[in-house]
């Protein structure tokens, strides 16, 4: 497989399951793009995503709060919003930590 170095995008998903699973290139591209898509709809409607083995993707709402510019010093309020974080699996940390 080749690969940009240091990042893998959605063409190597969509290469890797050309070749293990024998899709063709664009059926391949389509599931990944599927996969995406409905892990995003999840999301957007409020579901955490949690894929076994490897982690789960957990939204939080933060509150209003008073930030500070670092430059000036100057208080700013910061408006309320929903993040989202990622956790790794234990699993995938031990995978990581193999190298």
């Amino acid at each position: 497989m080749t690969r940009s170095v240091g990042t893998l995008t959605r063409a190597d998903l969509a290469e890797t399951i050309n070749r293990k699973l024998g899709f063709s290139r664009a059926e391949s591209l389509d599931l990944v793009e599927a996969i995406l898509t409905h892990m995003c709809e999840a999301m957007s409607s409020g579901e955490n995503v949690k894929i076994s083995g490897f982690g789960s993707f957990v939204l939080r709402d933060k509150k209003e709060r008073i930030g500070r510019n670092p430059k000036t010093g100057v208080e700013v309020p910061i408006t309320p919003r929903r993040v989202m974080t990622f956790r790794a699996s234990q699993l995938l940390k031990e995978r990581i930590a193999k190298g």
